[in-house]
């Protein structure tokens, strides 16, 4: 009996502690849309934030990119050998990474790394009362640290996958002629002949909807961090974490949208 009330007061804390997470995210985020498009605009800070977040990112998603084409080739090529449909190999990586490998891998490189900084950068903010001391001198915070991140992360992340998905490709490129040999112009006419619109749109607009989930989680989760040093790493771990499973949510919803309206 005694292990029967335990099991339910651990589960009440749980429901309470996930709808408190929730509430505080949904607020933070329509504190955000509440100030994001109200003057005083902070140019040179998003400016210097798309710099940060974008092309210091491009290194990390360019490698990873470049791994995946080539492993996902060669990991494919014996398979369609056996098959006799060698020669589809192209398009059928070039569909898989528009279309699904390609963002997905990317935001969760770009939550791993964007989301633990941010996550850290403005929880060390919040623990040594450096935005404390915003507010008193009579600068906007948010708007600064907050809005200007966020903004950064949802434009960056979709030119990064546009970037990764190319380098991608590429990397597929070498790995179809690591085996065999197959001229770059043949390669990449395969790869568009079997891709289509409906490929490319909603891989491409769903990836705004990643880099906003990493950019206002990491900066809801920096933002409100407590508990001195300690709570500077919990915010950066749990800013990728919480990010992550976003990302997974956000890409089921968009394969059921994109199913509803026939775009599949």
């Amino acid at each position: 009996m005694l292990t029967t009330a335990s099991h339910k007061k651990v589960l009440h804390q749980l429901n309470r502690s996930f709808l408190n997470e929730v509430g505080g995210l949904s607020r933070f985020a329509g504190r955000f849309f509440n100030q994001a498009f109200r003057p005083r605009y902070e140019i040179a800070e998003f400016i210097r934030q798309c710099f940060v977040i974008g092309y210091k990112s491009l290194p990390l998603i360019g490698l990873t990119s470049f791994i995946l084409g080539l492993v996902l080739t060669m990991q494919l090529r014996p398979s369609m050998v056996s098959y006799g449909v060698e020669s589809q190999l192209p398009a059928i990586v070039g569909i898989a990474v528009i279309r699904e490998i390609g963002p997905v891998i990317t935001a969760l490189i770009f939550a791993g790394k964007i989301g633990s900084s941010i996550g850290a950068e403005l929880g060390s903010m919040r623990v040594t009362e450096q935005i404390d001391a915003m507010e008193v001198s009579g600068t906007n915070p948010f708007k600064y640290l907050v809005v200007t991140r966020v903004l950064a992360a949802t434009l960056m992340l979709p030119i990064l996958v546009l970037l990764g998905d190319a380098i991608s490709l590429f990397g597929s490129w070498i790995g179809i002629n690591i085996r065999g040999a197959t001229s770059f112009h043949l390669y990449w006419t395969q790869v568009f002949d079997n891709l289509a619109f409906t490929d490319v749109l909603p891989a491409f607009f769903k990836s705004f909807f990643f880099g906003f989930a990493v950019g206002i989680i990491g900066c809801f989760k920096g933002y409100n961090s407590s508990k001195g040093t300690e709570g500077v790493g919990i915010s950066a771990n749990s800013a990728v974490v919480v990010s992550s499973i976003v990302i997974f949510i956000l890409d089921l919803l968009a394969v059921q949208v994109t199913d509803a309206l026939g775009l599949n």
